[in-house]
């Protein structure tokens, strides 16, 4: 019976060190920044050819051969390419990284020791973007928009708050969690692999009475100011008007003085040549020429 044991044992090791199990590494970039996926090298002297694959053999094909120096790019984004030299670090450079590039990588070896593959998978991560706002109906609103993954909401103090999640096309997720309470200060905290943000609000300035307060009070504003406008427009007519009443009346000049009647007939008498010519008349010599 010990002996059919250590058959099978034996039997199993070498199973185990007939099958080769590729390499798997899983790799966390943040959209936007730069994936790096490893392939580890060979020696020059026994490397024979690289070929990188990513997602299906049709989708994109990276390849070089050390025999002829040739690299070949087919159906590959321009952002993918080799971080450094083929030949001596085989590792793919994908910057910057996009949404659509998430999926997985294979990096196969071919040499004069044998065949290996390396197998990656690219994960991309989106951070959210962050609110907090106020809704008289619901109370505080936090609100993580389109992040991969969907982030956590919390609340501090803890409350029974409510939760919804929006999945969108491209695989990020809107989640929103609202929270009615009769605190005076709330906090939300977002966290997520990209980032983690805490924001405040203070609810005594984003009550309905504040707002109805607000409102009455540009209200009064208001009418202030249309009574002031209005009584400056009256004064201003009033005061037009009795501009316009003195300057249709005459003006009297101040040196002015009246002349009399009797200096005006004085002014009319005959000169006093007429007198001279009567004093020198005499009859007796009209009859005489006559």
């Amino acid at each position: 019976m010990a002996l059919t044991w250590s058959v099978l044992a034996a039997f199993l090791l070498l199973l185990i060190n007939l099958v080769e199990v590729p390499a798997y590494n899983m790799v966390n970039v943040e959209a936007g920044h730069e994936a790096v996926l490893s392939c580890p090298s060979v020696s020059k002297a026994s490397l024979l050819m690289v070929i990188w694959k990513t997602k299906c053999s049709t989708c994109c094909l990276l390849s070089y051969r050390s025999d002829h120096n040739q690299t070949m790019k087919l159906n590959c984004s321009e952002r993918m390419t080799w971080k450094y030299s083929p030949d001596s670090d085989p590792d793919l450079r994908i910057y910057p990284v996009s949404l659509g590039d998430e999926g997985h990588y294979t990096c196969e070896i071919i040499s004069s020791e044998g065949n290996f593959l390396f197998f990656s998978f690219l994960t991309v991560i989106v951070p959210p973007t962050v609110t907090l706002t106020f809704d008289k109906s619901t109370g505080a609103v936090c609100q993580a928009s389109a992040g991969k993954p969907a982030a956590d909401i919390s609340w501090i103090p803890p409350n029974n708050a409510s939760t919804s999640e929006v999945h969108h096309p491209n695989g990020t997720v809107t989640r929103v969690s609202w929270v009615n309470t009769t605190l005076s200060t709330v906090t939300c905290l977002v966290t997520h692999p990209a980032t983690n943000q805490s924001l405040f609000l203070d609810l005594q300035y984003t009550s309905p009475r504040l707002a109805f307060f607000l409102l009455g009070g540009f209200a009064c504003v208001a009418v202030v100011s249309g009574v002031t406008l209005c009584l400056f427009f009256i004064c201003r007519a009033l005061w037009l008007h009795k501009l316009a009443e003195r300057s249709a009346a005459p003006v009297a000049t101040t040196n002015f003085r009246s002349t009399p009647s009797r200096v005006k007939m004085e002014a009319v008498k005959p000169p006093v040549l007429s007198e001279h010519i009567y004093q020198n008349y005499s009859s007796r010599t009209v009859y005489m020429n006559y």
